[in-house]
């Protein structure tokens, strides 16, 4: 990965680059695919099992409530223990509830079985922002993170058309069975050959990298506030603003990301292969996003404002969708393009502002818990859409209005965050 990098010099290396990120990328994009084929699956639930979209979106968002349970402690045992093996272990025990879900033999069971599945993927998203802390200074970091999180845009376009096409060529079970698979063929493998937790355990890290890492690393600390415990961490006002906006956001992001699927169909009037195809677009134009808006945090350090605007462009895009829908589809998947941009192009800076709110010893807790917290609305997104949905006799205009609140009160909020380090000052006068 040929990522922008001119503080480390010339002579520094770029391996980091190069080796981690994109193996933490196809891990994460694997364990995205897991949570989120479910979309496709609704169809086929709701008549195997009788159950309308509310119950639906409550399938999907069940994740969410098994997920935040372990992103505490997934965090702490990074931090503690090690990032390595603790996400190593989390890929096989994910990959088996992943498969449960396509063996489930009633909707009950299958709810369980989405519960275990967040339960084994919780500790994942943690431990990986802790691996990211220690291989790239707070100069790279929103780069870092920015590269890192298109991972969701990628396991998108990947998931969207191959989810199409296998449940119209045979059904929601075979798909996530063969899904479901992708943990022990793929990410298992790549994850235990390719990752080191520290520069200094890496063979394949020069000594050149290494020094440059270690030493910005090191001046990092030095201007980071003090803790002395996780309780003072969390009773700290910052992270819980940051909980708040990480909420409003996950309602947002997965309230669309559950029902694009069922809004496109209804717009195209499509099969579900044709869907998939088109519903790749939207996440080609998120990478974009969220690339640029990385970079240019790391530029100007204008964290909050960085969140900010992407947010405000979803919540404006994702009803004009909608508003348009009926008289110009194209148009209508030209903004539903955009909403998905701005829904993810706040990831980079909004993680880089979080890392600069609490000392790196508590960034695995810390991050946790307002990645787990913060999570819970991913099961309320779904859920509420499913409920206005049933509610409006299928139509989207309420669902797209709820899902644009959320999104623009995030942005709103964030510009209510303080950070804590001297060189953030100029970030905070907004």
């Amino acid at each position: 990965m040929d990522a922008p990098n001119a503080a480390t010099g010339p002579t520094a290396g770029m391996m980091r680059w190069k080796r981690l990120i994109p193996v933490a990328m196809v891990v994460y994009i694997i364990s995205f695919m897991d949570r989120t084929n479910i979309s496709y699956a609704f169809a086929g639930i709701g008549q195997e099992f009788n159950v309308g979209k509310a119950d639906q979106g409550f399938a999907g968002g069940i994740f969410f409530i098994g997920y935040t349970l372990f992103q505490i402690p997934g965090g702490w045992l990074a931090t503690h223990w090690s990032a390595k093996k603790s996400i190593g272990i989390m890929i096989l025990l994910w990959g088996s509830a992943a498969i449960w879900c396509g063996l489930a033999r009633s909707f009950d069971e299958l709810v369980l079985a989405r519960f275990v599945l967040g339960l084994a993927e919780g500790g994942v998203w943690p431990a990986t922002l802790v691996l990211i802390n220690n291989w790239f200074p707070m100069s790279e970091r929103a780069r870092a993170y920015s590269f890192w999180m298109t991972n969701l845009a990628i396991a998108s376009i990947i998931t969207q058309p191959v989810s199409g096409f296998i449940v119209e060529w045979a059904n929601w079970r075979t798909m996530l069975l063969i899904e479901g698979a992708l943990p022990f063929i793929i990410a298992t493998p790549i994850w235990w050959l390719m990752i080191a937790d520290t520069p200094r355990a890496a063979a394949w890290c020069s000594a050149a990298e290494r020094d440059f890492i270690e030493k910005s690393l090191a001046e990092d600390r030095a201007s980071e506030p003090k803790a002395t415990s996780f309780r003072q961490i969390f009773a700290e006002p910052v992270v819980w603003q940051l909980v708040v906006v990480s909420f409003l956001i996950q309602v947002g992001f997965y309230g669309l990301n559950m029902w694009m699927p069922t809004l496109l169909k209804a717009l195209t009037e499509a099969g579900f292969g044709a869907v998939g195809l088109i519903a790749t677009l939207p996440y080609f134009t998120a990478i974009v996003f969220m690339w640029v808006n990385g970079s240019l945090t790391d530029r100007n350090r204008l964290y909050q404002r960085h969140v900010l605007i992407p947010l405000a462009v979803a919540a404006v895009s994702l009803v004009a969708s909608v508003l348009i829908g009926q008289s110009s589809v194209m148009l209508s998947v030209f903004f539903i393009c955009l909403a998905m941009g701005g829904a993810l192009a706040y990831e980079g800076p909004f993680w880089a502002a979080a890392s600069r709110a609490v000392p790196m010893l508590a960034a695995g807790g810390a991050a946790g818990l307002i990645n787990a917290v913060g999570n819970l609305g991913g099961f309320l997104g779904p859920r509420l859409g499913g409920i206005l949905l049933d509610m409006s006799g299928g139509q989207f205009i309420t669902t797209a209005i709820a899902l644009a609140a959320s999104f623009l009160l995030a942005g709103l909020f964030m510009l209510t965050v303080r950070l804590h380090r001297d060189d953030a000052a100029t970030a905070s006068k907004l």
